[in-house]
């Protein structure tokens, strides 16, 4: 029991310390375009957050196949600019350069439920 309490205890602590805006689940997001200065278009995507684990799902508003992966890993923050990121590797989080156009990890606004494509 107490062992129990204390695993509950540590999972609600690590996410207050890394700040994690949403809860486990599937949210519509809207898609902002890097090279048309963040503009949607009408597009969004469906995204799934189980744990720190993260897929972002065409949901027919994109090009490409309704249901199809278009990204997935492990939601960081990331240290330069604290923006949160898809890492892959443990090293993402210190990329010079982040965001698709960049061809670094993308980049995914939990807060306004925005995720940023080229």
């Amino acid at each position: 029991m107490r062992f129990s309490i204390l695993i509950i205890f540590f999972l609600f602590l690590f996410s207050r310390l890394t700040g994690q805006a949403l809860s486990n689940g599937a949210y519509k997001f809207k898609v902002a375009f890097d090279e048309w200065e963040g503009k949607s278009l009408g597009a969004s995507c469906m995204v799934k957050i189980k744990g720190d684990s993260i897929v972002v799902i065409n949901n027919g508003t994109l090009s490409g196949k309704k249901g199809e992966i278009i990204e997935s890993g492990i939601l960081r923050k990331h240290l330069k600019t604290g923006k949160w990121i898809i890492a892959h590797h443990h090293s993402d989080v210190y990329a010079k350069a982040i965001g698709e156009c960049s061809g670094g990890p993308m980049v995914i606004d939990l807060k306004n439920k925005i995720v940023w494509l080229c």
